[in-house]
């Protein structure tokens, strides 16, 4: 029955954006159909592995083609301590960021940066656009954290706060005067899009290499929501530099899988595959909760589109599609999209 209703909503999606595209199929654009309400009640489109200078020169190529969300995978360099950027490379960048002291250097210079820089660039990149943004940064930390070694949840935020942190909606600025953010995010505490203009909004899930690594027992997820929480407790919540993110689609509250009762309500954040939750999970659950969603591979979702160049408008009716499942960041690989990438609309519609 579930599969049915998806395959019912597919097909009302399409309608949808035919009528919002109107005659001779004109582009949708995030200024056409911009959504109102609060970030949980709208639905953007992000980039996966943006950083892959196969598909941008420069990492604020992938913002000018409008995308929301960035992704950046991560690595705790040890031997030097630094936070290298790359897909398969623990001790070596393979990116697109450069080292940008302002806006008129995001396109300049040599890539290859470690974090730091591609933080910048985002942040220089929005101060040379007033009135864009919020922008999400997914950070996939690859081989997760080792606080042991001096690069644990803390490092991490003192390093990004040195970048970014003037520019940061943090959990903090969720929680407010609320217990917890499971239950600011149920009172849908979270601003407008329009009131983020310029801000950086960032989730951390754990890394591939991490989560298959049976040595490694204490994964991101844990290990930043168990920070998270005991900077609560301490007063010390500002500090915080991210939000950290469930892991993998599955039924009913994915949370319950933390054996660590404690830290649920400190996760607000979910991440996994599109398909699957089209497919087989009631994820209004998610909205009503006034939860953050993203679905990855959008493209994969029956019937698939090709995975980096789909026609538009098949492109379009997707995150339309994946709004009305509750989606609240759909990400792709459709990086010379900027009609699909700009995309805002409302969630659940």
């Amino acid at each position: 029955m579930l599969v049915n209703l998806r395959r019912c909503a597919a097909v009302a999606a399409a309608a949808v954006l035919a009528g919002v595209l109107g005659v001779g199929g004109s582009v949708l654009s995030a200024q056409s159909a911009h959504a109102s309400g609060t970030l949980a009640q709208t639905t953007v489109v992000g980039v996966h592995n943006t950083y892959n200078p196969a598909d941008y020169p420069y990492l604020a190529k992938a913002l000018d083609a409008g995308a929301s969300m960035l992704e950046l995978d991560v690595w705790d360099d040890i031997f030097t301590h630094e936070w290298k950027v790359s897909h398969d490379s623990l001790t070596s960048n393979n990116n697109n960021c450069v080292n940008a002291s302002s806006p008129s250097d995001i396109y300049t210079g040599s890539a290859n940066k470690d974090l730091g820089p591609c933080l910048d660039d985002i942040k220089y990149w929005l101060a040379a656009h007033p009135g864009k943004g919020p922008i999400y940064i997914k950070v996939e930390m690859k081989a997760g954290f080792q606080n042991n070694l001096g690069m644990g949840p803390a490092a991490f935020d003192s390093y990004v706060n040195s970048h970014v942190g003037n520019l940061l909606y943090r959990p903090a600025d969720l929680l407010g005067s609320h217990a917890t953010l499971d239950e600011a995010a149920k009172a849908n505490a979270w601003p407008s899009q329009s009131a983020l203009a310029g801000k950086i909004i960032m989730y951390v899930i754990p890394g591939t290499v991490e989560l298959n690594n049976p040595t490694d027992t204490l994964h991101t997820d844990v290990e930043y929501s168990t920070y998270l929480k005991n900077l609560h407790a301490s007063g010390q919540t500002a500090t915080a530099t991210t939000f950290p993110t469930v892991l993998g689609a599955s039924s009913g509250d994915p949370r319950n899988q933390y054996s660590d009762a404690s830290i649920r309500p400190w996760f607000v954040f979910f991440d996994g595959d599109a398909s699957t939750y089209v497919s087989s999970i009631d994820t209004a659950w998610y909205d009503t909760n006034h939860y953050l969603l993203t679905m990855t591979d959008a493209q994969n979702v029956p019937p698939a589109l090709d995975d980096v160049n789909p026609p538009i408008a098949g492109a379009q009716a997707r995150v339309v599609q994946l709004a009305g499942a509750h989606a609240s960041i759909v990400s792709c690989d459709w990086y010379g999209l900027p009609s699909v990438l700009s995309m805002v609309v409302n969630r659940g519609a």
